[in-house]
């Protein structure tokens, strides 16, 4: 019952950190501030996907404000009965909810991978991913983050930002997924009590 009341709450969660996950990603354009090395170049390819601009932010948003217009009790009518109508919103709501999965989930991926992969940095051998070899051991490796000379900090630069993202898609992956629990257990009972009713009358 508690998680079908609060279906409209989940997608509202949704917005806040798909406002968030845009915020940080952009961030990871510019190191320490800085915009000379996203002119240049200069950055990790990860940064390139715009997973948290377009899928954790952009699609997710979209999709937090269609879910929370499908709860609206002013949305139109697409069947003549009222069980009908309700079930066909909570079909629309587990589709676009598992699309958020899938949207929430590649970009959990994506970060987690650029997290291990490591940042693009310029050390005694040029520009290039030097702790890509280490299956993100370079993590807990403090010493090993000053090879990294240009940016300047760029290793807890990357960390902390990176973190922060994989945390924010993985709340967005939780809430969809409890979104999806929350629209079939809708469904199926509504479909459920409007059998029972049939079957009376």
């Amino acid at each position: 019952m508690a998680l079908e009341t609060c279906g409209s709450c989940l997608s509202c969660l949704l917005i806040p950190l798909a406002l968030w996950s845009i915020v940080v990603n952009i961030l990871l354009y510019f190191p320490n501030g800085k915009a000379s090395h996203a002119v240049s170049y200069q950055l990790p390819n990860y940064v390139w996907y715009f997973e948290g601009i377009c899928f954790s932010g952009v699609m997710i948003l979209l999709l937090a404000v269609i879910l929370i217009t499908l709860e609206c009790s002013m949305f139109y009518r697409c069947c003549q009965s009222e069980s009908c109508n309700k079930t066909y919103r909570s079909f629309i709501s587990i589709v676009l909810a598992l699309l958020g999965v899938a949207f929430s989930g590649y970009s959990c991926i994506i970060f987690t991978l650029g997290l291990i992969q490591g940042p693009f940095c310029n050390s005694s051998g040029g520009w290039d991913y030097i702790f890509k070899d280490t299956a993100g051991g370079y993590l807990t490796d403090y010493p090993a983050w000053s090879r990294c000379t240009e940016p300047a900090n760029i290793v807890e630069w990357n960390i902390i930002l990176l973190s922060i993202l994989i945390a924010l898609s993985g709340l967005q992956l939780i809430i969809c997924f409890l979104k999806v629990a929350a629209e079939l257990k809708r469904t199926l009972c509504g479909t459920y009590s409007v059998f029972v009713q049939a079957g009376i009358l």
